[in-house]
C-alpha cells in the first residue's frame, strides 16, 4: 500500500502523539484570533460555539491524512476543499488564497514547533519532509502562491506574520470563549502553552510575557511520559467532557 506519508516520516511521529497536538492546537488558536481572515470563522459559528469541539475535528481530519493510504488522504482532502466550497457558496464570496496559505503555513509552522519543544531539534531534512507533506495537501487543495520549498516557505511565513495579523473586537471575543469553554484554570494553562509555542509576533499582537509558567514544568511532564502518567496530565489540562477524544490522541503509527 502507498501511504501518503511514508512509514517512518516525522510527520507521523508529530501528529501520533497527544501532547504535540495539545501544543499545535495551543499556537494555531492564538493565531486563528488575529487572523485578518477570522471572520470566516464566526460566519460558521463553529469555532467560537466548540472551539474543543473543532480541535478534534482537526485532528481527525489530520490524521486521516498522515495516516491514510494515498487514496484516503485524497479523499479527506477532497472531502475538505468540499466543506470550504459550500461556505463561500453560502456567503458568496471566496474565502482569499493567503487565508488558506496561512491555515497551511500554522500547521507546518506548529508541527516543528511542537515536536522541538517537546522532543528535540529537528534537522533540516526532517523540515523539509514537514513542508513537503503539507505543500501536497495545499496542491491537493487547489491553493495557489505556495512557495516551492522550505527556505522558500520561511520567507514567506515571516512576510504572512507581518502583513495577515491584527487585533480586533473577534480576538477578544474568541479568547472570551476559550476562557468560557475551559474554564479559569484550563485556560491560564492554554495562555502560558501559548507563550512557549507562538512566533514573538504573535506574542507581541496578543500582549503575552515571552516567559511562561510551564517552562519550568516541562521537565517534569517529560518524565511522566516515562512512566506512562501523561495520561493523566492530559485529562487534567482537557474537559472530562472530552475523555474519550483524549484517549485516541495517541497513537502509534505504523
Amino acid at each position: 500500500m502507498e501511504y501518503f506519508v511514508k512509514q517512518g516520516s516525522v510527520v507521523r511521529e508529530i501528529w501520533g502523539k497527544g501532547d504535540t497536538i495539545l501544543f499545535i492546537f495551543a499556537g494555531a488558536s492564538a493565531e486563528f484570533a488575529l487572523n485578518k481572515a477570522v471572520d470566516w470563522l464566526y460566519f460558521t459559528g463553529r469555532l467560537p460555539a466548540d472551539p474543543l469541539g473543532r480541535l478534534f475535528t482537526t485532528v481527525g481530519y489530520a490524521r486521516q491524512i498522515v495516516f491514510s493510504s494515498m487514496e484516503g488522504a485524497h479523499k479527506a482532502i477532497d472531502t475538505m476543499a468540499k466543506i470550504h466550497a459550500g461556505v463561500e457558496a453560502k456567503r458568496g464570496m471566496a474565502i482569499p488564497d493567503w487565508a488558506y496559505r496561512d491555515v497551511l503555513f500554522m500547521l507546518i509552522d506548529y508541527s516543528i514547533r511542537s515536536f522541538e519543544l517537546l522532543e528535540r531539534a529537528l534537522t533540516a531534512p526532517e523540515k523539509e519532509n514537514v513542508f513537503e507533506v503539507f505543500w501536497r495537501v495545499g496542491t491537493r487543495m487547489g491553493l495557489q502562491g505556495l512557495p516551492d520549498n522550505y527556505q522558500a516557505w520561511l520567507h514567506m511565513r515571516q512576510r504572512h506574520l507581518e502583513e495577515n495579523l491584527v487585533p480586533s473586537h473577534f480576538t477578544t471575543d474568541l479568547y472570551k470563549q476559550y476562557r468560557k469553554h475551559l474554564g479559569p484554570i484550563r485556560y491560564k494553562l492554554l495562555l502560558e502553552g501559548q507563550k512557549l509555542i507562538v512566533p514573538s509576533t504573535v506574542r507581541q499582537q496578543l500582549g503575552l510575557y515571552k516567559w511562561s509558567a510551564l517552562k519550568p514544568v516541562l521537565r517534569v511532564y517529560k518524565l511522566s511520559r516515562h512512566l506512562r502518567a501523561d495520561w493523566l496530565i492530559k485529562s487534567l489540562i482537557l474537559p472530562p467532557a472530552y475523555k474519550n477524544e483524549i484517549k485516541e490522541l495517541d497513537v502509534h503509527p505504523a
